[in-house]
């Protein structure tokens, strides 16, 4: 069995699919619940009675319906894409709020170094979103030969330009520059990606706050608010320790009074230790890799995996899995996150909710 890194914001190393060499980013969360549940479900709602709610942080509540679910049948299906069209409404909500109060429009740049078409995509996708709840987008195109100077001195710009809130460099970059180095130069007031080791190093501090989270691990955390599970107390295990999603996933659960165990490429036996797990996060980038016989009865299974397995049946000539088996997973599993339409479209969703926290702390709108 092999381990990779995953990353929420490199979901550009994932397609298009290349045969010889499967994506080494995704991530999983599981969790397990046992008994009847108070399952937070996206419901519509009016955007005034919502503007308020889950924008603000990654600890937001959301609405509460009642719903049961035993174990041992068929899984309950979190609906990544539903929740994240809920916390878009809301945002947009509070853009319109903000627009309207004090005459501020959140601002996101986004640097694309090379011609990656896959990078292009997902920039063009986040641009889009960007549009659909009002933020401003901002966008540099370099050429792949460009020097670090060059990316830095774009950072530079946008960390004094008042009008930019947050500040994406798309991964990867070309191999012939650092990607820490030109991570670490984005100003951790505009790091709405959540990379910069100061973020990450409040995020591993008792009493100390990070202005982000990584938008992966923050959007796993708040689907499992949204539908009501319970984190406090339960035994918690995250595969993969990579900085961009492992360990941000670890530390957010331990955030939340959860136990934590990692598992990851050196150790032996792993599934001995998910079978314990009350909650698990994943991030292997490995098809199918965690089976029925990994996961404990009831267990809650946020799968953020996207890798791509042939398939003659498709018109693509292939199709897109998580790290967890769905199928096994749901016949012993509480609930469980489809792939696609788990964890992924929460991603950007997270991405829109940081860079209008953002704004509203730059402006000082409450």
């Amino acid at each position: 069995m092999v381990f990779s890194d995953c990353s929420s914001a490199t979901t550009a190393r994932f397609l298009p699919f290349n045969r010889s060499r499967l994506p080494a980013d995704s991530a999983v969360n599981i969790g397990r619940v046992v008994g009847p549940l108070q399952w937070r479900l996206p419901n519509p709602v009016s955007l005034q009675a919502r503007s308020t709610l889950a924008v603000h942080s990654w600890s937001s509540p959301s609405l509460v319906i009642n719903a049961t679910m035993g174990t041992g049948t068929s899984a309950k299906v979190i609906d990544g894409k539903a929740v994240a069209k809920q916390i878009r409404d809301e945002i947009t909500a509070e853009v319109s709020r903000m627009k309207d109060a004090i005459g501020i429009v959140p601002g996101l740049a986004v640097i694309l170094v090379g011609d990656r078409k896959d990078s292009a995509t997902y920039v063009h996708n986040k641009k889009k979103a960007c549009e659909s709840v009002g933020i401003k987008s901002f966008e540099v195109r370099l050429p792949e030969d460009s020097s670090k100077q060059e990316v830095h001195n774009h950072i530079a710009g946008f960390n004094e330009d008042p009008s930019v809130h947050g500040i994406l460099v798309q991964l990867p970059l070309p191999s012939h520059m650092n990607e820490q180095s030109v991570l670490n130069a984005v100003s951790i007031e505009k790091d709405v990606d959540g990379f910069h080791p100061l973020n990450i190093g409040r995020l591993a501090m008792r009493g100390r706050e990070p202005l982000f989270v990584p938008c992966t691990p923050k959007g796993c955390i708040e689907l499992l608010h949204r539908y009501g599970i319970n984190i406090k107390g339960k035994r918690a295990v995250v595969i993969g320790r990579s900085n961009i999603v492992g360990m941000p996933a670890a530390l957010l659960l331990q955030r939340e009074d959860a136990t934590i165990s990692i598992v990851h490429s050196r150790t032996p036996n792993p599934e001995d230790i998910t079978r314990q797990a009350d909650i698990i996060i994943s991030a292997v980038g490995q098809p199918n890799m965690v089976r029925e016989n990994w996961i404990k009865p009831g267990a809650v299974i946020i799968d953020v995996g996207i890798n791509p397995v042939e398939d003659a049946k498709s018109p693509r000539g292939y199709r897109l899995v998580g790290d967890v088996c769905y199928e096994e997973a749901c016949k012993v599993a509480s609930a469980v996150t489809p792939v696609p339409g788990g964890v992924g479209p929460m991603t950007i969703a997270m991405l829109l909710s940081n860079t209008l926290s953002s704004a509203k702390r730059l402006h000082n709108f409450k």
